[in-house]
C-alpha cells in the first residue's frame, strides 16, 4: 500500500481485514486475564493484577517512541487512554511530560497505572500524573485538554470470547474508535496543534477507523507500519485536527 498517503487518500489505500477465523486464532492468550501477571520493559518490572490488560508487542509502538523522542511529549501535556498497567505513563513521566491523564474505563487499571508511575518516576517526577476512570471521555476532567494523545485500542474486529474482560481488553471493535473521535471532536480535547495517535492492525476494521477520523475532522496519515510475517501488519496512524478556514 501507499504508506505515504494523507487524508482521504489513505482510506482506500488500507488493506482490508484478516478473514474472521484467522482473526480469532492469532487473538487466543496464552495468559489467564483473571491470574496475577508480570510484565517488563525498558528493564523495569510491571505487575498486573487480574482484569488488567497485559501489553502485548504492539504496544511498544507507542512506549518505545515516548521514550525516545519520535513520540514528543517532553513539557506537553499527554493523554495516555486505555492506559492499562501504565507503561507509557511511565515512559512519558521518564522524559518529563508536563501532565500527563492516565485514562482507562476500568478502575483497577488506573490505580495499576498509579502505583507503577510513582514505583518507577515517583517523588523525582517533573510529571503532575492524573489518573482518570472514564468511558472513553466521559469521566475526563472538565475543559483538561492534550498535546498529545495515544491510543491503543481493544479494535480486533471478531469477537472471540464471551467474557466482559476479554471483549473490553481486546474486541471492542471499530464502534468503541467512533466514539472515540466524536468526543474528541465534540469537547474539543484536543490543544491546538495537537496530535494523536493510534495503533490499529489487520485485525482490526482499519478502513472504518480512519473514516471515523475523518468524519469528526481529523486527517489521518500512517507514521509507522510492522509487519509480523503471519499476516498481521500494525498501523501507527498519526491525526491532527483538520485546518478550517
Amino acid at each position: 500500500m501507499n504508506d505515504t498517503a494523507q487524508g482521504r487518500a489513505l482510506l482506500d489505500a488500507l488493506p482490508e481485514s484478516l478473514p474472521a477465523e484467522r482473526i480469532v486464532s492469532l487473538n487466543q492468550s496464552g495468559t489467564d486475564l483473571h491470574s496475577h501477571r508480570e510484565y517488563e520493559w525498558n528493564g523495569l518490572r510491571f505487575d498486573a493484577p487480574p482484569g488488567v490488560f497485559l501489553p502485548g508487542h504492539t504496544s511498544r509502538m507507542i512506549y518505545d517512541r515516548l521514550l525516545d523522542g519520535r513520540i514528543e511529549v517532553r513539557d506537553r501535556s499527554y493523554v495516555a487512554m486505555g492506559v492499562g498497567l501504565g507503561v507509557e505513563a511511565v515512559a512519558a513521566g521518564l522524559v518529563g511530560a508536563r501532565e500527563i491523564h492516565a485514562v482507562d474505563v476500568h478502575s483497577d487499571s488506573v490505580a495499576a497505572a498509579a502505583r507503577h508511575f510513582e514505583r518507577h518516576v515517583g517523588a523525582a517526577a517533573r510529571s503532575a500524573l492524573v489518573p482518570v476512570v472514564a468511558d472513553v471521555f466521559e469521566g475526563f476532567p472538565e475543559g483538561a485538554r492534550g498535546d498529545v494523545i495515544t491510543f491503543n485500542p481493544p479494535a480486533v474486529r471478531q469477537p472471540i470470547s464471551d467474557d466482559p474482560d476479554v471483549v473490553r481488553n481486546v474486541c471492542e471493535g471499530t464502534p468503541l474508535l467512533g466514539r472515540f473521535f466524536a468526543q474528541l471532536a465534540e469537547r474539543e480535547i484536543l490543544a491546538p496543534g495537537g496530535e494523536v495517535f493510534v495503533v490499529a492492525s489487520t485485525t482490526a476494521d482499519l478502513r472504518g477507523i480512519v473514516g471515523h477520523a475523518l468524519e469528526h475532522g481529523f486527517v489521518p496519515e500512517i507514521r509507522d507500519l510492522h509487519d509480523w510475517q503471519d499476516g498481521v501488519v500494525t498501523h501507527l496512524f498519526r491525526f491532527v485536527r483538520e485546518a478550517t478556514s
